[in-house]
């Protein structure tokens, strides 16, 4: 208790004000902002920017927040005096035990993985950017030559927060560079920071951003202005990654400059007006400054950097954490979640265990009120009540990837303290739902904003849709940049010590040169499958020299799996595997071409939504393992698991015999390709679409066969067979035809209209088939031959050649298939193809579903 005291009387000096009210609400969001500078309604944005800051701006009603006592002393505003409070507050020991991050550049995934192919398509977008077209307004600010045109969106040269996307670059290539040695990527980083170097020398006060200082002039007299200090932020990190990652000590020389201007501008506030008012002007976003001010003061020693980190630290924020309050409603997310991330530094640097228990308290009332089942957070970038994110599926702006980003780093710091398995999990969760879902597969440059997770939502065509290489540069653009950068950072960790100890925390294909256990260790994951339910890891395992020492191995046992079917093995000798939500610990001096293999059943759970409210008691995520099920529909949610049955009685695993029997049915017109589609429950031609789209998914069916002990295992042996049609994304429902010269429908009801003779193409030509009714025989599927015709039952009265080709099509592979992990689920109304969440681009999905008894 004393020590929390201490801590707490610690908040106050640094001026913390337990109050709500110094938080930036209400604000506005980035995407708000940005439309507010583009916008051309002269009197919107003044409407607006009213509520931009708080009104009150006179001294005494911001001191009023502090205790009585301390507003008493002296020289309460005066610089040197506040200074020497900061630097005496008492430090801690520091703390012992974590354990220690390894260097990305001893891990590599292995190529042919999910992850190692994100990696691959983030490398290839950081190396399409021009670092001219990067630095354009830098140069500009500073007054040197522009060459080349400065990129778009949130970097255009009218934009305020210009320049925040470079900082995420020197980020994203430092951590990039070190995960694959990529001389090009090494050659463009140094450039860049040799280009921002000659824009700092130019200016020659410190100073470094692509805006001018005047913005500084407009937060500090709490005027609106669109975070500064965010960019600021990203600048001084971007440097401080390629300094400490990629090992360029110009960068460190760049950040100590900067870091000198800006330790000067807040001391002049604080001298001139009062500490209050530097608390005042925190009203708008600050990214994570506190953050690297740490991190920078844990690589200098300076104190005045320690000093400038503890100044922001937001102290309405973190005073709500301190006395353990969840009254987080109506923050704005992304703009605090970096903000206890810098309070996880302080408590590495200094040991105030103060700081320990805020970042503790924040990350439980998190998962107890405000993650979503991906592992992400935020409703329109904001928080709202606890237990209430219900509402929030409404809206397609659900979970912002920003958030999520750094809800990773507060997790992987507690996993560092604690070494508990919960964290890891949460990072599993997160990493493959919320970051793996925002990049639109091997597109170069193409992610997206918000995740959306409401009822029939799709990331293709929600309000942000997928942003653009060179014309968006989002926030979550910077922050995904990193994020598909450092895939291999919390893999393994290390714990030092007599003997050394691995903690192998994500199962990810992946090579690691364990230098303080000198031993090389190479992790083989089989791709997860619905028909095969179990995580299959093999290792090999090679010392690099003959220590003559022993060192443990720790593996996680995930809270997904169960014992029953767990096994380890050793050098063909079996290892009990403990009970999940633990760690299985091997201890030995290992041998050249040591196996080890893991086996964990993956196992089918629910997850209601964080809402207690009674009308979402029934609203509910399922989860195969650490993937997260969504569901192909546009409207339907609703799925009746019957009273007393297990999951596996109402969602079944799709056979990998299935790919085998998908086709899509082609027919070329005199300009152009056409497809059999699926069309709001009825069969029309359309264009050919791209990969990916929901246009894509329509047009493919499944052949069911019929009479037959047979399974279709190519597509060539089709013909002679009876199937069914079943469209892609609805399980349990067929094609059938109405009759002569009638529509062909999908339906639910299995009756003789559904069989159809597959018979080689009318129009005579070895690559087409024709579709013939076995109810009526000389009717056949009649496509027709322009886009958005109708399918209809033709019936043949003659050789007519325009009848021949309109039945007549060539049966391809599906322009879509199944992915390795999918289920149908019975619903209600209709069956529900589940898939991994990220495995969707633009297709139409549901992740909450209403679970009924």
């Amino acid at each position: 208790m004393e020590v929390f005291m201490f801590g707490l009387v610690s908040l106050v000096l640094c001026g913390y004000a337990l109050s709500k009210e110094c938080t930036n609400i209400p604000t506005q969001s980035h995407t708000l902002r940005y439309e507010m500078l583009r916008s051309k309604n002269k009197t919107w944005k003044p409407e607006l920017r009213i509520h931009n800051h708080l009104t009150p701006t006179d001294d005494s009603a911001w001191e009023d927040m502090l205790p009585r006592r301390f507003m008493r002393e002296d020289h309460q505003n005066e610089w040197s005096m506040m200074y020497r409070k900061i630097k005496n507050l008492g430090m801690f020991d520091t703390p012992k035990g974590f354990l220690k991050e390894v260097s990305l550049q001893d891990v590599r995934l292995q190529e042919g993985s999910i992850h190692a192919q994100a990696q691959n398509t983030n490398l290839e977008y950081l190396l399409m950017l021009d670092v001219d077209r990067l630095i354009w307004s830098f140069r500009n600010t500073a007054g040197l030559p522009t060459p080349s045109q400065p990129y778009g969106g949130w970097e255009s040269a009218d934009m305020e927060l210009r320049g925040h996307f470079v900082g995420h670059y020197l980020s994203a290539s430092a951590l990039m560079w070190a995960s694959t040695n990529n001389s090009s990527l090494q050659e463009k980083m140094s450039a860049l920071v040799a280009g921002l170097s000659a824009c700092q020398d130019k200016i020659g006060t410190g100073y470094l951003s692509a805006f001018p200082s005047e913005f500084f002039d407009r937060y500090e007299a709490v005027q609106p202005v669109w975070a500064p200090y965010y960019t600021i932020h990203k600048i001084l990190a971007g440097l401080l990654d390629q300094h400490a990652i990629a090992g360029n000590p110009q960068a460190l020389k760049m950040v100590t400059w900067m870091v000198d201007y800006f330790y000067n501008r807040v001391q002049n506030v604080i001298t001139q007006f009062s500490i209050n008012r530097h608390y005042q002007s925190q009203n708008e976003e600050t990214g994570g400054m506190n953050d690297v001010l740490y991190r920078l003061y844990s690589l200098t020693g300076d104190q005045k950097h320690l000093v400038l980190a503890h100044l922001f630290d937001k102290p309405c924020f973190l005073g709500l954490l301190a006395v353990q309050a969840n009254d987080i409603a109506d923050f704005h997310a992304n703009t605090h979640i970096p903000i206890v991330v810098g309070a996880q530094m302080r408590y590495e640097v200094t040991g105030d265990p103060l700081y320990k228990d805020i970042g503790t308290f924040f990350m439980d009332i998190m998962n107890s009120s405000h993650i979503y089942a991906t592992g992400g957070t935020s409703d329109n970038e904001f928080w709202h009540d606890p237990k209430r994110i219900g509402d929030s599926l409404k809206t397609a702006e659900n979970e912002e990837s920003c958030t999520t980003y750094n809800m990773l780093k507060v997790s992987r710091h507690l996993f560092r303290w604690t070494k508990e398995v919960s964290y890891a999990d949460y990072y599993e969760r997160a990493l493959t739902n919320g970051v793996l879902s925002i990049q639109r597969g091997t597109d170069p440059g193409v992610m997206i904003y918000m995740l959306p997770l409401g009822l029939g939502v799709s990331k293709g065509t929600s309000s942000h849709s997928w942003g653009t290489p060179f014309d968006s540069f989002w926030c979550c653009y910077g922050t995904g940049i990193e994020s598909f950068s450092k895939l291999g950072d919390s893999i393994y960790f290390e714990e030092e010590g007599n003997d050394p100890s691995l903690y192998i925390i994500q199962y990810i294909s992946s090579s690691f040169n364990w230098q303080f256990g000198k031993l090389i260790l190479n992790q083989t994951v089989d791709p997860a499958s619905s028909w095969d339910p179990y995580l299959r890891v093999a290792f090999t395992l090679s010392p690099t020299e003959n220590s003559g020492t022993s060192s443990t191995l720790n593996f996680r046992v995930p809270s997904w799996t169960q014992t029953n079917g767990a096994n380890g093995i050793l050098n063909a000798e079996n290892v009990s595997v403990p009970a999940p939500g633990t760690f299985l610990s091997v201890t030995r001096q290992w041998s050249a071409d040591d196996k080890f293999s893991l086996q964990l059943p993956i196992t089918l759970t629910t997850e209601a939504i964080k809402d207690d409210r009674s009308e979402f008691a029934s609203l509910q995520a399922i989860l195969y393992g650490p993937y997260l099920l969504a569901g192909h529909t546009e409207s339907d949610w609703d799925i009746t698991a019957g009273a007393n049955t297990t999951i596996s009685e109402w969602i079944t695993p799709i056979p990998a015999s299935y790919n085998s029997q998908l086709i899509s049915f082609s027919q070329n017109s005199s300009e152009s390709t056409l497809v059999l589609t699926n069309t709001n429950l009825s069969l029309t031609m359309q264009m050919i679409p791209e990969p990916g789209t929901a246009l894509a998914l329509h047009a493919t069916f499944r052949l069911g066969l019929q009479n037959s002990s047979t399974e279709l295992s190519s597509l060539t042996n089709a013909v002679g067979k009876s199937v069914t049609l079943e469209p892609f994304d609805l399980p349990g429902m067929n094609v059938i035809h109405q009759g002569q010269d009638k529509p062909l429908v999908i339906s639910s009801e299995v009756e003789p209209s559904s069989i159809f003779l597959v018979v080689q193409g009318l129009d005579g030509r070895n690559e087409t088939i024709s579709l013939e009714s076995q109810s009526n025989r000389g009717c056949y599927v009649y496509g027709g031959v322009s886009s958005g015709a109708e399918v209809k039952l033709g019936c043949k009265s003659d050789s007519d050649a325009t009848f021949n080709n309109a039945t007549s099509f060539v049966a391809e592979e599906g322009l879509r298939q199944y992915h390795p992990i999918s289920f149908v689920a019975k619903g209600t109304n209709r069956n529900f193809l589940l898939e991994p969440l990220f495995n969707f681009r633009d297709e139409n999905y549901t992740v909450y579903f209403n679970i009924h008894e």
